[in-house]
């Protein structure tokens, strides 16, 4: 392990990269032996960008200027797009950057990466620093993703992956809409570390609620076809318990039936011109180095 390249979008909290790119330089200074290289992938930003000291242990930060607001999805495709066309690196630390991910636990992705050799490692999330409810809502969309897909999905962004999966996930259209999902569907074999949610670094989220439905609907959409066969077994199962649970069966059915509508349109979002227009997507970039 010899290059890595930090990734992480960006929409408007300069504030939190700026101390973002200050925490990475002290959690990965014990690492003398590799280059470090960050890439910001500037999500349609109103602010402009302040001026930034780059510290000693990051070789380059370089800014992608995405010509319209998307999403952090896709700004993490067109991030992992960019670095696979143009640097030479052996892992891809991907990450948000507003404090929620860590900086301190890139130490441990690091070290995890290195005993685990050439299988990625994700940050799984065993404590978390929101609310009751926001708590209640994460682990209910946990429950219904475990329930429709079949799969456990405990962790997000924050990962460190080989460039060999970099190149697999990239090649499939879903990860314009998320990345955790594409990660766990395409790459078989995943390393964790455990980790802690941070709290932002300034201010609130964001991001509405409407907005972190939409996303865990997002991550469900991945596994559509998993979702459609187990939504019509279970049609199928509720219209034999109706008469043991009356008006209910009929009212989740039509529940799962919407349910999948969502899903199925969530999915349309991924096609392959979203893959062919990346280079397009960037307005422009500008590069710091040492």
């Amino acid at each position: 392990m010899k290059n890595i390249v930090i990734i992480t979008p960006v929409y408007n909290d300069w504030e939190s990269f700026t101390k973002l790119i200050k925490e990475i330089d002290k959690s990965v200074s014990s690492f003398k032996n590799i280059s470090f290289k960050l890439i910001a992938v500037n999500d349609g930003s109103q602010e402009k960008l302040p001026s930034l000291t780059l510290p000693s242990r990051l070789e380059t930060i370089e800014i992608l200027n995405m010509r319209i607001n998307q999403g952090h999805a896709i700004c993490l495709a067109n991030g992992i797009h960019y670095a696979l066309k143009n640097y030479d690196f052996d892992h891809l630390i991907l990450m948000d950057a507003d404090g929620e991910d860590r900086p301190v636990e890139i130490f441990d992705l690091i070290n995890k990466a290195k005993e685990l050799k050439n299988i990625s490692v994700v940050a799984k999330r065993v404590k978390r620093s929101e609310g009751l409810i926001f708590t209640m809502f994460y682990t209910l969309h946990k429950i219904i993703t475990l329930i429709f897909t079949g799969k456990l999905m405990n962790f997000g962004n924050f990962s460190i992956i080989t460039k060999e999966d970099a190149k697999i996930i990239i090649k499939d259209p879903s990860i314009v809409y998320n990345y955790s999902g594409t990660l766990k569907n395409k790459v078989t074999k995943l390393g964790n570390i455990n980790c802690t949610r941070g709290k932002r670094y300034f201010g609130p989220s964001k991001m509405p609620l409407l907005k972190l439905i939409i996303h865990s609907f997002s991550i469900i959409a991945v596994f559509k076809m998993n979702v459609f066969i187990r939504s019509a077994l279970f049609l199928v199962l509720l219209s034999y318990l109706q008469p043991y649970f009356g008006i209910i069966s009929p009212i989740f059915q039509i529940l799962i039936v919407i349910f999948n509508i969502f899903i199925y349109i969530i999915s349309t979002k991924s096609n392959r011109k979203h893959l062919d227009d990346m280079d397009i997507e960037l307005e422009s970039t500008k590069k710091m180095t040492h």
